[in-house]
């Protein structure tokens, strides 16, 4: 049995916070060489989705896929039914995941180069790589693993620190789709 991934990132984050610590970033060379780890770590992620989203594409299983999206935190109106393809799935969590990533370069672009803040560089050049690699997209089409268990789509939101209060997860189960279709809420097939 494995550490779940928040522990293995949370040991990894108080590591490198320590390692930091130890390294003279007022060096030039050091920090350029940061600075070449964590654009190159993010460049690998970047290969890493579009080769996966190459992988969607080839694959473009045209399979139907129903499930229940949850409604909006703190709405009262039920969750909406959305009918769609694997593909048209896979390549929406993709486009996703790739919007995190540059997210999260803009944000580091912000700190490092406007508020000269240089020690999250190393964290954040093996942090996302890690979960880059552990996210079921990448499981399922470059790892080769089944569509089945964990990574049945749609695919459940990880279990994390602000998980009580996004709300409940898709439903993807016969019962609550048909509950959906019966009800007559959404039904709107994504293409």
């Amino acid at each position: 049995m494995g550490l779940s991934p928040q522990i293995t990132n949370l040991v990894i984050i108080l590591g490198m916070m320590q390692v930091s610590k130890r390294i003279p970033f007022d060096d030039p060379n050091v920090l350029n060489a940061c600075r070449a780890l964590y654009v190159a770590s993010n460049l690998l992620i970047a290969i890493l989705y579009l080769y996966t989203q190459a992988q969607i594409n080839k694959k473009k299983d045209m399979t139907t896929l129903k499930y229940v999206e949850p409604a909006p935190m703190g709405s009262t109106e039920e969750g909406k039914l959305v009918t769609t393809t694997i593909h048209a799935y896979d390549s929406q969590q993709i486009k996703a995941s790739f919007r995190s990533q540059m997210m999260g370069v803009a944000m580091m672009g912000f700190m490092h180069l406007y508020m000269k803040y240089t020690n999250p560089l190393l964290i954040q050049s093996i942090i996302p790589f890690k979960s880059a690699l552990e996210s079921n997209l990448i499981k399922i089409h470059v790892f080769g693993h089944p569509a089945s268990g964990d990574l049945k789509r749609p695919f459940k939101q990880a279990a994390g620190f602000m998980s009580g209060l996004q709300g409940s997860a898709a439903q993807s189960d016969k019962k609550a789709v048909e509950a959906a279709e019966r009800s007559g809420r959404g039904g709107v097939k994504d293409e």
